[in-house]
């Protein structure tokens, strides 16, 4: 059992780098954002060395994520966890934390030493205008290296991540291969729609705010195999 999530990772994309790992819809605002295991892994790298090198943060260290299901905060996390930090929920005091736009209310009640701003753009295009006391993720992110040095031991908190996500990819029926639709809304929990499905070495078809008569088609299109139920 694999005791570092970003060699859960790492497992999942060598078997085709180029095959797409995460694909991401908001039925809401019509959106749809493809990445391969290789610009995932490219986000992670990017992630990981701006919390390593732009914040100077270390193994042990805590983040906290206040960020929805989406192909960001998957590279979020990821960078965390590579990174060597324990990611804290509910975040109370900490070191980082990731926040989306609209939980600035809910962020205003965490103590935490630096705070990067999301708007979860499709794209990933910079905020128009940061608040006092944030920095804008999607600008940052982008001048850190493209790929990170070895990946941080993983500690007790990932390997029991890791435990939790193959229990759960057992039970979700997920196998190598496996192209799985998953309605977020209904399977929050990362655990669920981005680490189980990375630990069957399976790829994901996300979708935000689903509209039922459409998922039909869509798991046709995207050839996915299994639709959560």
């Amino acid at each position: 059992m694999a005791d570092n999530l970003a060699r859960v990772l790492a497992d999942a994309i060598a078997p085709d780098p180029t095959r797409p790992l995460l694909t991401w819809y908001d039925d809401a605002t019509g959106e749809r954002t493809e990445l391969s295991g290789a610009t995932c892994a490219n986000w992670v790298a990017k992630t990981a060395n701006l919390l390593v090198d732009g914040v100077g943060l270390a193994p042990g260290d805590t983040a906290g994520v206040l960020l929805p299901p989406h192909w960001q905060t998957a590279a979020v996390l990821l960078g965390c966890w590579s990174a060597g930090l324990t990611v804290t929920d509910p975040p109370d005091d900490v070191d980082v934390l990731f926040v989306a736009t609209g939980r600035l209310a809910e962020a205003d009640r965490v103590d935490a030493g630096d705070r990067y701003l999301l708007a979860l753009d499709p794209f990933a295009r910079p905020l128009r205008e940061v608040p006092p006391g944030y920095a804008d993720f999607a600008s940052e992110v982008r001048t850190h290296g493209d790929h990170f040095g070895a990946p941080a031991p993983g500690g007790p908190s990932q390997a029991d991540l890791a435990a939790r996500a193959a229990a759960r990819a057992a039970d979700l029926g997920l196998t190598p291969g496996t192209r799985v639709l998953i309605d977020v809304d209904r399977y929050p929990d990362p655990v669920d729609w981005l680490l189980a499905p990375l630990t069957a070495n399976a790829s994901t078809v996300l979708v935000a705010h689903a509209d039922a008569s459409r998922l039909g088609a869509r798991a046709v299109a995207e050839r996915t195999t299994l639709t959560l139920p």
